[in-house]
């Protein structure tokens, strides 16, 4: 052992704190972990708890277990520890993986993998090395394999290096291939696992050995035990994701075995198996192997999402439990990301899409996962059934990108087993069959379009099912085909889909069983969203429906209610502000207000909701408006008081930045939906809304500026009078936050600060003296942020809006940089959807080109396919564009003709049949 050695009475203290952890009493817990906590602060700390696990054995293994688990969670400290200290531990938790007990043996292993993480394994060779001694022997390999398996798991990478000249690598993967050969299951499994996670890591020492690791996989493939045919199928999936080519070949009998695998009785080991197709769908690549495949996958696919036994148990699916209180537990925490000014394109470019609600996942944001690829944990998909991955939601999965990769080839497969389903007397079968409609709802909507006019109807009678989780999927299935409800199309298409979806939906947001009330209120939600102002002529009934579950709702609900009405008054916008329409919504919405403290975190998702609300009810919030804001101004002011705290004693908690980012996106409500109105509040209230906001835009969180630089764009906007006298101070900060590659949390920030210095030029007016002294800074940080290749597209286009609208007000200022950026302006705006801010910013680079005509030479093709991507510019746009085109063709015909032959043929065209050049 090393030279360290235990001071008693230090030894005594963290003693008596770990046998005073035992205690169950919250108080004496909460003082305990801010105890050890302090302990962490001691230097040589991580020795005594090695010391107390692997040299006192007449100490119970319950003390000794802690203190290792203790070890485990401040492994860290091992890397700013005396050297005597860092052996000292090293040598102990080694020592105590040999324990008689074992527990001990359990907490030492877990120890061990904390510090190769901590201090990378190149730095503990000799741990490395007595792990794989104790691989050949009997009594101690097992537990060095578990060892390896969770550093191979967490940490492949460090694993895959050279330490002296040697890749310990090159001797562990041999020993590996070896031991999946040994007679005990365990070993089996460890061996399979722990090549497996070499593989997306594309280790080289693995590869040099992969055909022998590719028949290992072949040769486990049968084995007789589960947790070994788990690890086969994970490989494969790895494989097929990283080294596709090496299963081609044999891909006939891979997809034998998957499809064999995915049937299993065993979960664990189906639910890897039906990753491999989602793994495969996802490689557009692969497709063409995929393709033939598609007649046998599907239908296993469709029969894995029938519910097991085991998901009914859990579910208790049944109940009318309205009236039960939910459990703190039920309720995930929600993230309030703030106010994100973004331009709208024309169509999803490169497929991309919105936030999906999905019932296999609650967001899929299509996150890239990380080199563990580790599904089992990941929130993207922890849907209202249950908080786990399983089978039924990864063969759902797999089913959505099937069908986004094969559209009508997979419903003319499912076509007959899904009729089979939907129509059978077993509910369960059903049910999954309406889950399956819904996830191919995005890609097979072009085909099964013309099966809609009798699936729609069967889904909505489907919704009178006794059965709460058929009523709950039939929701989420409906959601997903509302854009196809909504359309209008004819008086007899609204009649027979429209209408009947919607008050469908409105009955389950008032079912008597809590799911069912989740997904039809998600599911109208979605239904808002695509509706738009068709809502307008039903406002009444549904703006009742929605008010009466807020006297029926348990606390998860409400959440989602609360985004249930602040979507449907950014749907209807204006029409809300109908007297009656405010006289119904405003009292449940108020009496929540009211009840509710400052400092209540349900207190957040109603200001989100009460945002969307003043908008859209405009001068129809008036008489409420005073409240709100004083109750803003006072929350702004509390949190920032919070924050002050804060900083002078970093010893207590960082305040939640929430409260502040939804107050200041309600002012920006406010300000939308009041206008001037909001003047006498402003001057009148105390403290003055500009002095707090002058500090939200210095604040250190980047979600707390990007709300104050929104509030000030729709200041800008709303009541510039108000805002003017304030600028000076407010423009040095927005110019500071111009970053042409900002650190990613900083993205959202820079784009309202990029959007509301366009909104501020465009209110100040033509060649204004006092905006003149912030051209120049401004433009000299705009324009590197265009031209940034690595600024983010949303960027990208906000500079390129506030440069148009900067140069339409203060164009000889602009013009002579024209050259330099007109080529990447076009090319930022030419897919946005026509709008106004559009409108404004293209007057602009229309007006710096009349100013200076060369500036656009090398970049007329861009100018002209730009100005050929509109579909209706304004009238005084489009006189613009026509001026400058018949000029340019005027100055030189020849010239003109010579250039305009060399555009794309569309561009030609459209040129010739709008503007006659």
């Amino acid at each position: 052992m090393a030279s360290w050695t235990p001071q008693p009475a230090g030894l005594q203290e963290i003693l008596q704190t770990i046998r005073d952890s035992t205690d169950t009493q919250n108080k004496v817990q909460r003082t305990i972990t801010h105890k050890l906590n302090s302990f962490t602060r001691v230097p040589d700390y991580i020795a005594y708890l090695a010391y107390i696990l692997s040299a006192m054995p007449q100490e119970e293994d319950q003390i000794r277990t802690i203190a290792g688990y203790l070890l485990k969670n401040n492994a860290r400290l091992i890397l700013n520890a005396s050297p005597e200290v860092a052996q000292y531990a090293k040598s102990a938790v080694l020592s105590a993986f040999r324990d008689s007990s074992a527990l001990i043996r359990t907490a030492a292993g877990q120890d061990i993998v904390a510090f190769l993480g901590a201090l990378e394994p190149r730095n503990w060779p000799d741990c490395l090395e007595q792990l794989l001694t104790m691989l050949d022997d009997p009594s101690n390999q097992e537990a060095a394999f578990s060892v390896f398996e969770k550093a191979c798991e967490d940490f492949p990478r460090k694993l895959d290096i050279e330490i002296n000249g040697t890749r310990p690598l090159d001797f562990m993967i041999p020993k590996f291939l070896m031991l999946s050969e040994h007679p005990s299951a365990k070993m089996r499994s460890h061996a399979v696992a722990c090549l497996s996670y070499f593989v997306p890591v594309s280790s080289q020492s693995l590869f040099a050995h992969i055909d022998a690791f590719i028949a290992c996989l072949f040769k486990r493939a049968s084995d007789e035990d589960p947790s070994v045919r788990r690890h086969v199928c994970q490989a494969l999936v790895l494989l097929l994701a990283a080294r596709p080519e090496k299963l081609m070949p044999e891909m006939a009998n891979v997809a034998e075995y998957m499809l064999y695998s995915t049937k299993d009785k065993n979960e664990s080991v189906a639910l890897e198996a039906c990753e491999f197709w989602l793994t495969f769908a996802e490689d557009p690549e692969l497709a063409p192997y995929l393709r033939p495949l598609l007649g046998r996958v599907a239908p296993v696919l469709l029969d894995c999402m029938v519910y097991g036994e085991d998901d009914l148990i859990w579910l208790e699916g049944d109940a009318e439990d309205t009236a039960v209180p939910d459990k703190e537990s039920d309720i995930k925490p929600r993230h309030y990301g703030g106010k994100a000014h973004g331009m709208e394109r024309e169509g999803p470019p490169n497929g991309e899409e919105g936030t999906k609600r999905s019932v296999y996942g609650e967001e899929n944001l299509d996150d890239e996962e990380d080199d563990d690829y580790d599904l089992d944990d990941d929130d993207d998909f922890a849907d209202e059934m249950s908080t786990e991955w399983n089978l039924r939601k990864c063969a759902a999965a797999a089913l959505d990108v099937l069908a986004v990769r094969f559209g009508a080839e997979l419903l003319s497969v499912l076509l007959s087993p899904l009729k089979d389903k939907l129509w059978s007397t077993d509910w369960l079968e059903r049910e999954s069959a309406i889950l399956a409609l819904g996830a191919m709802a995005e890609g097979c909507i072009d085909a099964i379009e013309e099966h809609l006019k009798v699936l729609v109807p069967y889904l909505i009678n489907t919704l009178n099912d006794p059965k709460p989780l058929v009523r709950s999927i039939t929701c989420w299935t409906l959601g997903r085909y509302a854009s196809w409800c909504t359309q209008p199309v004819s008086e007899e298409h609204k009649n027979q889909y429209f209408i009947p979806t919607m008050e469908g939906l409105l009955r389950m947001v008032l079912d008597d069983n809590k799911r069912v009330q989740e997904a039809g209120c998600s599911a109208f939600a979605t239904l808002e969203e695509d509706a738009g102002a068709e809502l307008v002529p039903y406002l009444e009934p549904v703006l009742r429906n929605l008010v009466f579950a807020f006297q029926k709702y348990q606390h998860k609900n409400m959440l989602i209610l609360y985004d249930a009405v602040g979507t449907l008054a950014d749907s209807v916008g204006r029409a809300l502000s109908n007297p009656t329409f405010v006289e119904i919504l405003m009292p449940p919405l108020t009496a929540r207000w009211n009840k509710l403290q400052d400092d209540d975190d349900d207190l957040i998702p109603l200001l989100e909701c009460l945002a969307s609300v003043t908008i859209a009810m405009g001068p129809g919030f008036a008489p409420y408006a005073p409240l709100v804001f004083q109750r803003c101004i006072n929350i702004v002011h509390q949190q920032l008081l919070y924050y002050q705290a804060y900083q002078q004693n970093p010893d207590l908690d960082e305040p939640e930045k929430s409260f502040l980012v939804v107050s200041l996106d309600l002012l920006s409500g406010l300000a939308q939906g009041l206008g001037m109105g909001l003047e006498p509040l402003i001057s009148q209230m105390q403290p003055n809304l500009f002095q707090l906001l002058t500090v939200c835009l210095k604040h250190p969180q980047a979600p707390v500026r990007q709300s104050a630089y929104a509030l000030v764009g729709d200041l800008a906007m709303s009541c510039f009078s108000l805002l003017r006298p304030q600028l000076p101070a407010i423009m040095n900060e927005l110019i500071q936050q111009l970053d042409p590659e900002p650190k990613v949390e900083f993205i959202s920030a820079c784009n309202n600060a990029a959007w509301s210095v366009g909104e501020v030029a465009l209110r100040y007016g033509r060649d204004d003296p006092e905006f003149q002294q912030w051209v120049n800074p401004l433009i000299s940080r705009l324009i590197p942020i265009l031209l940034h290749p690595k600024a983010p597209r949303s960027l990208h286009e906000n500079a390129a809006v506030s440069i148009g609208r900067i140069g339409l007000m203060h164009p000889v200022l602009v013009a002579p940089l024209l050259p330099e950026f007109a080529q990447a302006w076009c090319q930022a705006l030419y897919e946005i959807r026509d709008n106004e801010e559009k409108d404004s910013a293209f007057r602009g680079l229309c007006t710096l080109v009349q100013v200076n005509p060369a500036g656009i030479a090398k970049s007329l093709l861009w100018f002209c396919n730009a100005i050929v991507r509109w579909n209706n510019p304004s009238a005084e746009l489009n006189a613009m564009f026509a001026q400058l085109l018949t000029g340019f063709r005027n100055h030189d015909p020849t010239g003109w003709r010579a250039q305009v032959a060399t555009f794309p043929p569309t561009i030609q065209e459209r040129l010739a049949a709008r503007y006659g050049v």
